[in-house]
Formats: structure tokens, sequence, C-alpha cells
């Protein structure tokens, strides 16, 4: 019976938040104006088309646009090409709806998916908000399960990510700190919906990026299912959005075209609902407290304020779990205010010698070969204790690499031998060490 209710949410498709299907395109946060542009833009595009299609490339109900394409053919702007089907046209732009697209083009270059308003983006993030969540400890060990974390570390992530707060992850490098930040998002589970374009004071401002958005495949099963969803709208992976040494201010302020007139969502704004990484933190081409001072007020009151082309202001939602991996000391990279603000500092230590097998263990499968526990005893007895070399997360993983482009090179089965440690230790520790 406890599923029950996940089997009717599912049946009827209405699990979590949804944008529905806008009737009017005044419902839908849309001008007029507007859309006569887009339609005009992207019949320029298209060369020709349906008005069917160019709806569809809108993401726009047909019905929505219908009267858009009457009102733009009494004004001479389209003209038919052919007929359709489904009592359809096939649409053109005349000499002079020619010369007026190509000056809406000039004045604003943006051709797709028509924007959605920023206050129903709002009102979806806070709908979806990661603070909800509140993965408990099944969810993590779901998240964690081919990945070798100790029980200690484990409960000490647990109440961090629970909280929805920020967190340091610091300790040696090659340790795995990236990947447990990778892994955190996954914790949180769901998908959420977010618009592919916003659009504020007449700026539009690209907000989908596939370098961080993971669409996901919509369920087929409608039955009892009584309205579709908006279609400017896509359903994605929660976000893990990962930066490093290439992160700049200006990755965390709207970044604005002037060519095209086109603005593009920073980088917290792409993750809000997800995750968002601050690898090899302190690495960056700026100082950790102009991070700090950027975003002092952001972490503690979860809204950012970001400047539009013209200028204007806008609040917008600070909605993700903030995680910082680095190689230093917190103290030693930004003050006390800060860190109040990041509650959790966890150290993520190095193996010891029973994980380090089970490293080995893990990864082997992945190498193509089976573990054996003799290879690695040697491995420790001959290149570790004596220099008393550090353990990392990442040796196994990179050792076995080595050992199977050695293998390929000869020709050979694939197998982890004490002899091939042997050839592979000089090489990779001479580089590393």
């Amino acid at each position: 019976m406890s599923d029950m209710p996940s089997l009717i949410e599912t049946l009827l498709g209405r699990k979590g938040y949804e944008p529905d299907e806008p009737r009017t395109l005044e419902q839908a946060g849309l001008t007029d104006l507007l859309v006569d542009a887009l339609i005009c833009k992207q019949v320029k595009a298209l060369g020709s088309a349906s008005g069917r299609s160019v709806a569809e490339h809108l993401c726009l109900p047909y019905g929505l646009v219908e009267e858009r394409f009457q009102k733009l053919r009494s004004r001479q702007i389209l003209s038919h090409r052919g007929s359709a089907p489904l009592n359809d046209y096939v649409y053109m732009l005349t000499e002079e709806g020619r010369d007026h697209a190509q000056r809406l083009h000039e004045a604003c270059a943006y051709v797709g998916a028509a924007p959605v308003p920023l206050t129903d983006y709002i009102n979806a993030v806070d709908a979806q908000t990661i603070t909800a969540e509140a993965p408990q400890q099944e969810q993590l060990e779901k998240a964690f399960q081919d990945i070798c974390v100790n029980k200690s570390m484990f409960h000490r992530l647990g109440p961090a990510i629970n909280s929805g707060a920020g967190l340091f992850l610091y300790g040696a490098p090659g340790n795995g700190k990236t990947t447990l930040a990778e892994r955190i998002t996954f914790c949180f589970g769901q998908e959420v919906w977010i618009p592919r374009a916003l659009i504020v004071d007449d700026e539009i401002i690209k907000l989908y990026d596939p370098a961080y958005h993971k669409e996901v495949p919509l369920s087929q099963n409608k039955i009892l299912r009584q309205h579709s969803h908006d279609q400017r709208w896509t359903k994605i992976r929660r976000p893990t959005v990962i930066v490093g040494g290439e992160l700049t201010l200006d990755c965390l302020e709207i970044r604005h075209d002037p060519r095209t007139n086109v603005s593009e969502a920073p980088l917290q704004m792409k993750s809000n609902n997800g995750s968002l990484l601050i690898d090899d933190f302190g690495r960056q081409r700026m100082d950790p407290m102009d991070l700090l001072n950027r975003w002092i007020v952001p972490l503690e009151k979860r809204y950012d304020f970001l400047t539009l082309a013209s200028g204007k202001k806008i609040q917008v939602p600070f909605d993700q779990l903030i995680l910082f991996s680095t190689n230093l000391e917190p103290n030693d990279l930004v003050d006390e205010a800060f860190l109040r603000r990041i509650p959790y500092k966890i150290n993520v230590p190095d193996p010891d010698e029973e994980e380090f097998h089970r490293l080995f263990e893990l990864f082997a499968p992945v190498a193509g070969c089976e573990y054996h526990q003799e290879a690695v005893g040697h491995l420790l007895e001959k290149h570790y204790r004596p220099s008393k070399r550090p353990m990392r997360r990442c040796h196994p993983r990179d050792l076995l690499l080595q050992i199977r482009n050695y293998c390929r090179y000869l020709g050979q089965e694939m197998e982890m031998k004490s002899e091939y440690f042997d050839l592979v230790v000089e090489n990779y520790f001479t580089v590393v060490q």
C-alpha cells in the first residue's frame, strides 16, 4: 500500500512541480509585439515554414500564435507559399517582411524558444528548492554506492548534505574531493524544470546550457492526464555546475553580448536547484576575498542581485548547495565571516591500507582485469612503506590505467601483476612527486 500514492501520481503525471501549458499569450507572459518578432526572425532563419513548424520552434501551442500569422499576413509581412496539413499554411517573408525581420534581428538576434517571465522562473525555483529535499542515509548510500567512502566520512557528509547549506571539502590533492562533490547532487535525486530563456524588461537571458544541464526524457504515460506541460521549459537532472581556476567575477554576472543584444545567465543561476562546485578554491585568478565580498549576502539570504544591460538591478534566487573543494586550509583562504556562512568543513584524508585495497578492487573491473590482493600488497611493500609515500585515492585508478596502456602496447591481456606495478610506478611517481 505504501507505493500507492506514487503510483497514482505517476499515472496522473502530476508528481512534483510541472509548468502547465499556457492557454493565452497573456498567461504565457508574452506580448503580441514580442511573439511577432520571434515569428519573423524564425521564418527568416528557415526561409519558409508552416505555421505549426514555426510555433514548434517557438515552443508555443499553435492555437496561441495562429492569430499572429494572420495579423502579420494582413500587414504584408508574411505571405502564403502554399497550404500545409491541418488547415495550416507554409509562410514566407515578403520583401517588406525581409527588411522588417532584418531590423528585428539587428535589434536582438535571439531566435528559438519563447522566453519565460522572470516571476515564473522565481516561482519555479521556490517550488523545486533544494532545501526542501533533505536527503537521508538511504539516498546517500544510493548516490555513493559505486565509490569507496569510509563510514566516518559518510557520517560527516550526511548531515552536511541534508542541511542544504554550503560545505568545504579540503585535503591533499588526488583524494576524490571533486568526485565526492559531483555525487552529492545525486543525493537529491529528482529532476527539475527550467526555462530555456528568460525575459526581463525586454531583455532576453539564455538560461539553459547543455554544458551543465542534462535533459531527461519525459514519461510517455499520459493515462488520465488532463494537461500538457509548457514546451518553453525543459526537464533536467538537478544540475551540478563545476568551475575551477577559470572562475572570474565576470562569470557571476549577467553577460550581455552587445552584437546580438542577447544575455547569458551567470553560473549561480545555472546551478539553481542543484549544486555549484568551486573546484581548487584559492587557485582562481581572483582573490578569494573578492568572492567573499560578492557572495556574502547571497549565501545568507539565498537570493542574489544582478544587473541587466540597461543598468537595472533584479533580484533572483540563489538556491543551490555551494561546495568548495580545496587543497588548502580553509582558514588560510578566507576570514571568519565567510566560514560562518559555510557551516560544514570536512577534511578528506588519505585512505588507509584497507581502503586502498578496496579502491583497487572497485576499479579493477573498470580497467578490465581481476583484482589480486597479492599484487597490491607487493605495491605497498615495495613502493609505499619504505619511502613513506602517502596513499591517494586516485592512485589505484591511475596506476591501473597505466598498466592497461602498457598491456595494450604489447598486445597482452590486461592483468594486475606485481611486475607491472614495478614498471609503471617509476613513470607515474617521477612525474607527480
